[in-house]
């Protein structure tokens, strides 16, 4: 195997096995930053050792043995002015543990643990990107634009926080979930985003490994409450979304926009169960809430067999639905890139501009006003523009792709 393979099944490995060691610790150990740290050692461990060795045949399994032993060595180091016994019917004694929750997945318990409501939100969506999704520290605080420093300290607090509490490890009992679940559902939704387009310039541009996993957990989330609209509405956007993946990207990186992409190329499948749940909660005749309307955006698009089929009025309708829950400036951008094709880009250029100073310092601000001064033949603003976003982007997909669109400006 040559050093190129064995880097490429390390990479495999970590976006696929990272989740599993640290929940399969969590449980065994019950402190997070045993864990962690375990795990990391373990995958530092396979960094060394596999290119020398030869990739083990079971990945998964050596890493959660050595990070075991890793995990092992720490408590004893930690114990050994403590309670002997204690330790050692903690390090030795090997029966499964109980069943804990409604479902028995280490994984879902320790998105419920990191997604508890006595953390702050973004420290909810950070812990669970660290702990669940594997991302390293300094592509967490590229996702909220803070330092490298502080992000680190803000998830051990976190850890601490976790330990100090005695927050439970366990998918929160049937008269418990309703409360907890929308923290979850927005912690999903943001690990979903990270992999639909990742945030860090050295990171793959899209990781299918944590839309799958967002995927799989909100599956398993609607297993345990199927009456929840906003758990069916984030599924069917998650998957109405993931069915796009393979047409977002050219042969070279680039990103594709949804008016080029191939539609031949979406996964039929996903649709279909998309447009289905949503369908679902249509005829369930209740209020929507924000996963839904953006689920049901997601189903006007991948409607129509032609960019020029989509029913604009009635994408740019549920927008207005829309801000009447979120009223963002992020969503009042997104209703101005459909009114651009319902109204012209004249008028959607004004809504834009009207959101310059909240969102001066967003890449897709400057790159949907762009595009509108390209459309109304205004090239040197649309190149200052394009300027602006290719600076603020952090995806090398997307830089390549507003690279691509300036450059052909002539």
């Amino acid at each position: 195997m040559s050093a190129t393979d064995v880097q490429e099944a390390i990479t495999r490995a970590l976006h696929q096995e990272w989740a599993r060691v640290v929940a399969a610790l969590t449980r065994r150990f019950g402190d997070l930053d045993i864990a962690e740290e375990a795990a990391a050692e373990a995958f530092a461990t396979a960094v060394e050792r596999w290119p020398a060795d030869g990739v083990p045949p079971n990945p998964g399994a050596w890493l959660t043995t050595t990070a075991n032993r890793k995990a092992i060595d720490r408590v004893r180091r930690e114990n050994k002015r403590g309670d002997k016994q204690k330790e050692a019917q903690l390090l030795y004694d090997d029966d499964p543990p109980e069943p804990v929750g409604a479902i028995d997945d280490e994984r879902l318990r320790l998105i419920f643990t990191c997604c508890h409501p006595a953390l702050a939100m973004q420290t909810r969506v950070a812990l669970t990107l660290r702990m669940v999704g594997g991302l390293t520290v300094a592509e967490i605080a590229r996702a909220f634009l803070v330092a490298e420093t502080a992000m680190g300290r803000r998830i051990t607090r976190a850890k601490a926080k976790i330990k100090a509490a005695g927050i439970p490890y366990r998918v929160p009992s049937a008269q418990d979930l309703p409360a907890r679940v929308s923290g979850v559902l927005a912690v999903l939704y943001l690990v979903f985003n990270e992999g639909y387009l990742a945030t860090g310039p050295d990171a793959d541009p899209v990781r299918h490994d944590l839309t799958a996993e967002a995927i799989r957990l909100t599956r398993l989330i609607r297993a345990l409450m199927p009456a929840d609209g906003e758990v069916a509405g984030l599924l069917a956007l998650m998957l109405l979304t993931e069915a796009r993946r393979t047409a977002r990207l050219s042969p070279g990186g680039e990103l594709v926009a949804l008016d080029e992409q191939d539609r031949g190329a979406w996964d039929a499948a996903l649709i279909a169960e998309g447009h289905q749940l949503v369908r679902e909660r249509l005829a369930a005749g209740t209020a929507p809430g924000q996963y839904q309307i953006l689920a049901a955006i997601n189903a006007v698009h991948t409607s129509a067999r032609d960019i020029r089929d989509t029913d604009w009025s009635q994408v740019v309708a549920l927008y207005d639905q829309l801000a009447h829950l979120d009223p963002s400036p992020v969503i009042a951008l997104n209703r101005a890139i459909a009114v651009a094709e319902l109204d012209g880009p004249q008028v959607a250029l004004a809504a834009v501009d009207r959101l310059e100073d909240k969102l001066a310092g967003y890449h897709l601000y400057h790159a949907t006003r762009a595009d509108l001064l390209r459309r109304l033949g205004r090239r040197e603003k649309a190149r200052a523009a394009y300027d602006k976003a290719i600076r603020l982007a952090g995806n090398t997909a997307e830089i390549a792709h507003l690279t691509h669109r300036r450059d052909r400006l002539g």
